[in-house]
């Protein structure tokens, strides 16, 4: 009783919210400065803006909401540097919560870009990529070079050992296809690191398009290392060249097939969250293939800085172009094609 007297007599008393100032200062800076901390220049930076407008778009001003410009920088800064979402947050002047709110709805609005700018060629592409891929070392008819990565994740606390790679440390495994630019035409997104690079592509649709349309040289070819089979529309290099045209192959081979390599090390160098460790939980970033990860929105990103002529970073930085010399996975059903490379071209 004595309670709701006090209540009546002071009446319900509710503190004023104080909203942190914003910083939002890419007016002031020039392009070299906005593209060192966001990977893209101001002119990107608003076509990227107005691409997902409509999904970032706030319906009302209520609570200070956030402009769709800076969810992007938000996001984009995540991505530049992988720091702590306390220290974006406070960078920027907003809270922990709402700067992880605004990461992941960036990236699920970037994610749902992929069959755009993440797609498998067209008849006409795919010439002008073989063309492309010859001017580099002579190997005839590719259309892709596939290889896989590893992107560092916090260590999971359900199913570890699924998770933990042949280096030593949890990851995720992503299986990626690009062009001559470097351009990804495919991505998979959702084993974990211990899966081996021969079954994701096992278990890909990639597999089921590749045996029905690409069957020869004619149709088009993929370059993968030696932990692939060698099959008709993906070949690998010879383990033990016998002669100087196998050895011949074999170089053109690594020549041409570094492209993934150094694509992989554009994408990487681009965004730093994925060279370090991707600080979300495994099963969130594991969930649904690409599409509702940071590595999906990150390889939109990396198609868009290329169509955009972004400049690369670190363009001195030594490629890792993997091993010829390995262990060959499976049965070698395309050697005939590889033979026939071998014969004709080299």
């Amino acid at each position: 009783m004595a309670a709701n007297v006090l209540f009546d007599q002071l009446g319900r008393q509710r503190n004023d919210r104080v909203y942190r100032e914003r910083i939002d200062h890419l007016d002031q800076m020039r392009d070299e400065e906005v593209r060192k901390r966001y990977r893209f220049n101001k002119e990107s930076i608003r076509f990227i803006c107005n691409l997902l407008r409509d999904k970032l778009q706030q319906p009302t001003k209520r609570s200070q909401a956030l402009s769709v410009e800076l969810q992007v920088l938000i996001a984009l800064r995540f991505y530049a540097t992988g720091n702590f979402l306390q220290v974006l947050g406070d960078t920027v002047g907003i809270d922990k919560g709402t700067a992880s709110r605004v990461v992941r709805k960036v990236s699920l609005a970037l994610s749902e870009l992929l069959p755009v700018y993440v797609k498998w060629p067209s008849e006409d592409e795919k010439r002008e990529i073989k063309n492309d891929f010859y001017k580099m070392a002579g190997f005839p008819g590719v259309i892709g070079c596939i290889d896989g990565t590893h992107v560092r994740i916090q260590r999971p606390s359900e199913n570890e050992p699924a998770f933990i790679n042949r280096k030593g440390y949890p990851s995720i495994n992503v299986q990626a296809v690009c062009d001559s630019k470097g351009r990804f035409t495919n991505l998979v997104a959702r084993w974990p690191g211990s899966t081996h690079d021969s079954h994701m592509l096992r278990t890909s649709n990639l597999r089921t398009v590749l045996e029905r349309d690409n069957n020869g040289l004619q149709n088009g070819i993929l370059l993968g290392d030696s932990g692939y089979a060698c099959k008709p529309y993906l070949v690998t290099p010879y383990l033990r060249p016998s002669d100087q045209s196998q050895e011949r192959y074999n170089g053109s081979h690594c020549r041409t097939r570094v492209t993934i390599e150094r694509a992989f090390g554009w994408w990487k160098r681009r965004f730093h969250c994925l060279h370090g460790e991707l600080r979300m939980h495994p099963e969130r970033l594991a969930h649904n293939d690409a599409l509702h990860c940071f590595k999906g929105a990150c390889a939109v990103l990396h198609n868009l800085a290329i169509l955009l002529r972004e400049p690369q970073l670190d363009q001195d930085q030594d490629v890792d172009i993997g091993e010829i010399n390995g262990q060959n996975n499976g049965q070698e059903d395309g050697n005939g094609v590889r033979n026939y490379i071998t014969r004709t071209f080299f």
